[in-house]
Formats: structure tokens, sequence, C-alpha cells
């Protein structure tokens, strides 16, 4: 139904609902009369510049035209931002829990000394605590320093899981007190594990429980070195095979560090993603995939129930390349005044574009297609067709620890595999920046798909912010270059947005890719 004057629309499911800013008209008053001032200014400045040329007069003509530049493209934020509220008490009425599409999570880590391995852990056993049914939830660590303290972590962390109750139920939340001691022990046993493995430096011997684990660090031996080793998947946690104290199936839990040879270029993060999107296809394909930084922990386990009252709606839901959620942090005061929170990008703009039909993907916590991956909503490809990636080898997936399985995975995960495909070019994570994120969102929306922004009250997810000034100007500078390198590039979105989405659309995704300048 659509409710014009509250500036509302509810979809017939009862899934989703959003409303525009009430501010709304107040703001467009405002750009026209902004706007009115600026042409006036401009007007100034050319009658000047007419009468006599200085340069004084032509700096501070050039300066208030970058700036008006500048602000006319920053107004598409403000031209209809819109607030989404989901009802995921209403999902189980239209869909019951064994109807639920498969999920699998992307968590992704790439040097144990900067992302401490219980940083990773941490992130792992809050998705294991999804209110979710746990045989659809399949985790996948993607660790780009091929680090076997990372490895050793992660077993560590599937014993934990194993000797406690992991899924989110209202049993556990109301535990006892002995029950919670007990919970804090083996917690406390497993990180005082990890930390002396990580002082150490590697795994010896002695930390070695089982005759499988130590067949899963055989491959770590001379000549291994995190940009020349061959590919490790170790499947940690199966769910048809492993349970949790209460008997409860636990998710599956894969390690993945990929091949690097000095001979090829790894292209980052995003050839980090695209292994991952391979690999998860061929041992578990679930249709819906959640990308998490290693420091990004659930907060709140709706999360998925939330994601899927956008993507499984009657009306929008097959037109929704992913569903973003905010990043929010841990341990920052009201006041924020350095602005730790990045309130601006990850928030207000990302209200004003999910107006416009489009969100930024920030990189981590979108709940996404997989669909979108391979290319527009009305051009499905079947990813059987694509140059040596054939599932129909693959026919069991009850068992993704079968000898098969584990070949073809690791098949995929070659650094020679996407020689003479499109992958990064025109399916998976694109490449060309730093910014992947900024970049595969821009590319997936041109396509035709749209995003939705949904900022529950409850956080679903929190992070951790860089705490010291290198590590602020690092992760700046890495976006700045990546938003510039969009910006400059043939897909500069001035040039072609214009030909394949709304102005609007162009003109706030060209404000962030000329933001650093």
């Amino acid at each position: 139904m659509m409710n014009v004057g509250g500036h509302e629309r509810k979809s017939f499911s009862d899934l989703n609902t959003f409303q525009v800013h009430p501010r709304t008209k107040p703001n467009r008053v405002l750009m026209v009369i902004y706007m009115c001032a600026i042409l006036a200014l401009l007007y100034h400045h050319l009658l000047y510049l007419i009468r006599s040329i200085s340069l004084p007069s032509l700096s501070l003509f050039f300066a208030d035209l970058v700036f008006a530049f500048m602000w006319v493209t920053s107004q598409p934020f403000r031209w209809r931002p819109i607030r989404r509220k989901v009802y995921p008490e209403n999902l189980s009425r239209t869909v019951d829990d064994k109807d639920l599409p498969p999920l699998d999570v992307f968590i992704c880590t790439a040097d144990p000394y900067k992302e401490p391995p219980m940083e990773v852990v941490n992130t792992v056993l809050s998705v294991l605590a999804f209110d979710y049914p746990s045989d659809k939830i399949s985790v996948y660590v993607s660790d780009d320093g091929g680090s076997q303290m990372t490895l050793f972590a992660m077993m560590e962390g599937s014993r934990f899981a194993k000797r406690t109750t992991t899924t989110a139920t209202d049993d556990q939340l109301s535990c006892s007190q002995q029950e919670f001691q007990k919970m804090k022990i083996l917690y406390e046993q497993m990180k005082a594990r990890v930390e002396l493995v990580m002082e150490r430096g590697y795994v010896e011997d002695d930390m070695i429980t089982t005759e499988k684990e130590r067949e899963a660090f055989i491959k770590w031996k001379r000549g291994f070195s995190r940009q020349d080793h061959p590919v490790v998947v170790q499947v940690i946690l199966e769910s048809n095979k492993d349970i949790d104290i209460s008997g409860e199936s636990l998710p599956n839990l894969i390690y993945l560090s990929r091949e690097k040879r000095k001979k090829f270029h790894h292209n980052f993060k995003a050839g980090a993603l695209n292994v991952l999107i391979r690999v998860s296809a061929i041992m578990t394909n679930a249709p819906i995939v959640l990308s998490l930084d290693c420091d990004m922990f659930c907060n709140d386990p709706q999360a998925p129930r939330q994601a899927l009252c956008h993507l499984l709606d009657p009306i929008e839901g097959s037109k929704i390349a992913f569903v973003q959620f905010p990043q929010r942090y841990r341990g920052i005061n009201s006041s924020d005044i350095y602005n730790n929170e990045l309130k601006r990008p990850f928030k207000i703009n990302a209200e004003g574009l999910d107006g416009l039909g489009v969100v930024n993907y920030v990189g981590t916590g979108p709940f996404i297609n997989r669909k979108a991956f391979y290319g527009g909503p009305l051009t499905q490809t079947n990813v059987n067709t694509f140059p040596g990636f054939n599932n129909d080898k693959i026919f069991d997936r009850n068992s993704i620890n079968s000898r098969l399985v584990l070949e073809e995975a690791e098949r995929v995960a070659g650094c020679k595999y996407e020689q003479g495909t499109n992958w990064g070019l025109a399916m998976g994570f694109r490449y060309g920046s730093l910014v992947e994120d900024f970049f595969t969102g821009y590319r997936m929306q041109c396509e035709g798909w749209q995003g939705v922004f949904c900022d529950p009250q409850t956080p679903a997810f929190l992070g951790d912010f860089p705490i010291s000034l290198n590590d602020t100007l690092i992760q700046v500078k890495r976006w700045s270059v990546g938003l510039i390198e969009v910006g400059f590039s043939k897909y500069c979105p001035f040039t072609f947005g214009t030909r394949r989405h709304s102005l609007l659309m162009d003109m706030a995704y060209g404000f962030d890719s000329v933001w650093p300048l």
C-alpha cells in the first residue's frame, strides 16, 4: 500500500516500510536559495574579470567554482533521504525456518599481527550465534597472509563452539551464573593458547591435539611465505557432523588461504573475495552472501532476518543486489569530537542515496544476492558456463570435506585460474581500485541492481576504529587513492554512469569519487 501524504510505503508482505525524512521539503527550499546565492557570486566574479583580470581574482573565481561544483554534486544526498524499518517478527509468518535461504559468510584477514587472530575468532563466534538455522550457515575465513597462527586460532574457536551453546536462543540469554562462568573459563583458556602461539610465532607440535590437525599444518614447510605459497583449504567444522553441547548442529567453518606466487598479481582484497566467491560456490553455493571485516563482529543475532525482510520482499526483492548495514563502532563517547564514527558517509549520506534507489557498498556488513556477482538482474548468467567453472562434476554438496570438492575448491583458488576469464572485469568484485567495495557496488548499480540501506536501532555490527594517527592516515590514504582511481578511470561516474543510471546517482557517486581532492 502507498500513503503519499504520510510519505510511507509498506510492502504487501509487511516485512519493511520506509518514510521520507520530514525535512526534505525545507531542504529543497534551502537548495534553491543557496543556488541563487552561488550563481550571484559567480556572476559577480565574471563581471569583475571582464573589467580587469588579475591573478588574485582568477584564483578566487576558480576556488569558488570548485566549491560550487562540490556543493552541487553533494545535493543528491539531501534530495530525498529516507529511513527504513524492518519487521523480522513477520518473516516467520511468511517463510518457515526450514525454507530460509542458506547464507555464506566471508570474513577476511591478512596479517595476524595487525589483525590479531583472537579478534578474528570473536567475529567468527558472533556469526555462529546468528538467530538463524545453523545448518544453513557457512563461514569462510579468508587468510590472505597464509598464517598457520590464524588457522590454529580457528581450530581453537571451533573447539570452544563445540563445548558451549552457540545458537542465540532464550535459554542462552538466560543462562545461569555457573554456566556463564564455565563459558568464561573456556574462553580464557582458548585465548591463552592462541596468544601463546602468537608469542612463539608458529604452531609447535605440543599445541596440536589430533592427527587431523597435524595434517592441516603440513603445507607450512620450508619455502612457505605470505607472498609465495600453495592453496590451503581446511574444513574445520562440518554442519552435518559437528554439534555443540546441547546437541545442536554447528555451522560449516572453512579456512581458506588462496595460492600466491610472486609472478602473479594478487589484486589485493578484491582478489581474495573473488576466490571466496568461487570456493563457496563449489562447496555450499548459498544464494545470500555476507561480507565482514575481521574486526566487525555481530552485535544483533537478528541481522540476517532483518536483511531478508528486504531480500525476500515480493515486490522489490528480486531487484536488490545487497542490503547494506552501516559501519558502527564501539567505545565512542556521545560527543565523538574526532568524528571517529564517520556518520556523514556511513549514515547521513547513505540515507540520502537510499532515497534514490542506490547505496554505497562499504565493504563490511552487506548481505549480497550472489546473482549480482554474475551480471545484471535481467541478464542472468549460469555459473556453469564460465570457463573452467563447471559445477556439474560436484555432485555431493552434503559432504564439503570430500576429496572431489576439496580438489575443485583448490583449483578455483589457484593464482592461474582467472587468466582468460572476466573475473574482476565483469564478474565478482571489480579490479582497478583500492576501494573495491565502492567500485563493485557502483558497477552493480550501473548494471541495473538496486541497493538498500538498513539501519536498525540496535547496531547489527560493531567494530573497532583506528586508535593511532598512523593507522588513521593509512586508512584515509587508501580510501582517497581508491576513490580517485575510480574518478579518473573510464568508469568515472560523470561520464560512464550517465548512460546507465539517473543523473542524481551519477552526481552523488561523482562527489564521492572526487571528494579526496
